[in-house]
């Protein structure tokens, strides 16, 4: 309960200072309205934060086949890569593609540092033996990639924009058949990835910065690797 407690608050605090840095004020749904909607990643870290108590989680490790590869390392990024595919295919999507790079670099940000202050916090041992378990990043990372294309596209077309969660499900798979995560981790780590972006996308941090003079645009797409990032500036 305590991870909960923590995960929650530490999710919120950190997007509202991004939110309250930006002077512009929008109309918004209400705090109430908002956590009503959340079911799905409150409901995720409740119950990652519940498999961790007794002797769950080793009993469900034992019955998982074991894998020795590095995909997860890779499909973490793909849903972010199929978004920037859309957008390059001109699929209609919900923002721009600073706006949707901006709200992506955020949430990333502010999920990092809730997965990396709960790892050291909680300080769980692997199931492979290394440190600092719980939660899973390379989960996180996926969920809040795939979060952002849903967010993006699901009004144009929502069979391509819940795509992306079939990947980042399956990058939470391969990190327990690789033995590297506890089933808790990756649940509660998919939690704080969708309820990242959720936060963002209502409260629309640094809404006024945009990258524009007059008519002329610039437009930033990133490029993601392993162990790698670059930004690439069209002007």
């Amino acid at each position: 309960m305590k991870s909960l407690l923590l995960t929650i608050f530490l999710v919120s605090n950190l997007i509202s200072g991004f939110a309250q840095s930006d002077s512009i004020s929008v109309a918004k749904p209400d705090a109430i309205h908002f956590l009503k909607h959340q079911f799905v990643p409150f409901s995720l870290i409740a119950a990652g934060a519940i498999l961790n108590y007794g002797n769950i989680k080793e009993t469900v490790n034992k019955q998982i086949p074991k894998t020795n590869n590095h995909i997860d390392d890779y499909i973490q990024y793909v849903p972010a890569a199929e978004m920037y595919l859309l957008d390059a295919v001109g699929l209609k999507h919900k923002n721009g593609v600073f706006n949707q790079t901006k709200y992506l670099l955020i949430s990333q940000m502010a999920a990092a540092i809730v997965v990396h202050t709960l790892k050291n916090t909680t300080n769980v041992t692997r199931p492979n033996g290394g440190p600092t378990s719980f939660p899973s990043g390379h989960t996180t990372t996926a969920f809040v990639n795939a979060t952002v294309l849903f967010r993006e596209f699901k009004e144009t077309d929502p069979w391509l924009a819940s795509s992306g969660f079939v990947l980042a499900t399956a990058t939470g798979c391969l990190r327990m058949t690789n033995n590297a995560h506890w089933l808790p981790d990756v649940v509660i780590g998919a939690g704080i990835g969708v309820l990242s972006v959720n936060v963002v996308y209502w409260l629309e941090p640094l809404k006024k910065l945009q990258l524009s003079s007059g008519k002329k645009k610039v437009s930033c797409i990133p490029m993601v690797g392993y162990k790698s990032f670059a930004l690439t500036c069209n002007f």
